[in-house]
């Protein structure tokens, strides 16, 4: 029998977890997360982690699974959730991915590109462009030398944009052309849905969540994080913003207007990620029960 990867996408705070969950009942099945900001144990409210009640109402996979400390990339998600699915479909026809990381669910539905390694000599002159230079060196660089990663990358996320830059400098070729090759064959099918939003109701949307977290303590989680603020981990947003804030270099309103107007950004580059792939299949999120029916006439 034919078993089925059923990938949920969309922006931030279009409620893709409860969507999912939803699936996942209709399925009788389990949740693989794929949002890349949710592996963090010590991240709960500013990465909208799944409540304590959303976990025990369906088994979520790769939620709180890592540390701060931890090193781990999309190689290591790969490698992962592929060894999960061996495991999950021995038991299910059908498991539920989910998540706005799009690069994490490209990687279990494609698979990677064959990226050469990088040598020591290279990362260090990339990490020391950052150092010296700040993060506007490298958007510059990543625009000039490879314009179509450019209008994709998180721009605020300085170890994708070294990336870019150390696989440049080593082999002189777009990081993107990596990007393009044969696609992996996977032992299972897969189908692709998104969710889709109105623009200023998604706003709305994110405006309203921000404000939810700031009440539900976020001030006082990013401060339990804070002596560790330089780890990559937490170059996200709702941290490095509440970060200037402790560090007195802006007031908590425009801290928290900023987290608002960084996770818009954030949204539209999910969309613009997503809305490349003509695999997705778009619903409204209430139109859940018309994504259920598609599940299950494609693999009754």
């Amino acid at each position: 029998m034919d078993k089925y990867l059923i990938v949920l996408a969309g922006p931030t705070a279009s409620g893709k977890t409860m969507t999912a969950i939803k699936i996942a009942l209709a399925l009788n099945t389990e949740i693989i997360s794929a949002d890349s900001r949710q592996f963090y144990k010590e991240l709960s409210i500013g990465t909208a982690a799944p409540t304590a009640l959303e976990l025990s109402t369906v088994k979520h996979h790769l939620v709180h699974h890592l540390s701060i400390f931890d090193k781990y990339d999309v190689s290591d998600y790969e490698h992962d959730v592929i060894s999960l699915t061996n495991q999950l479909f021995k038991k299910h026809n059908a498991i539920v991915l989910t998540g706005g990381s799009g690069m994490f669910i490209d990687a279990v539905c494609d698979g990677l590109d064959d990226i050469p390694d990088i040598n020591d000599e290279t990362r260090k002159k990339i990490s020391d462009l950052l150092q010296d230079n700040g993060i506007t060196c490298l958007q510059e660089l990543v625009s000039q030398y490879d314009p179509e990663y450019y209008s994709i990358v998180d721009k605020n996320n300085p170890r994708r944009l070294q990336r870019a830059l150390e696989v440049y400098f080593q082999t002189g070729i777009p990081y993107s052309s990596f990007r393009k090759k044969q696609k992996k064959k996977r032992d299972f099918k897969i189908l692709r849905y998104a969710l889709l939003w109105d623009r200023d109701a998604l706003i709305e949307r994110i405006n309203k969540r921000v404000d939810i977290m700031m009440h539900d303590g976020l001030l006082d989680e990013v401060r339990s994080v804070y002596p560790y603020r330089e780890l990559n981990s937490l170059n996200t947003v709702g941290y490095k913003e509440l970060f200037d804030f402790i560090d007195g270099k802006c007031s908590l309103e425009d801290a928290t207007d900023r987290i608002k107007t960084n996770t818009r950004q954030y949204a539209k580059r999910q969309m613009t990620w997503f809305r490349k792939n003509d695999e997705y299949k778009w619903f409204a999120i209430e139109e859940t029960d018309d994504i259920i029916s598609s599940i299950k006439h494609i693999i009754k």
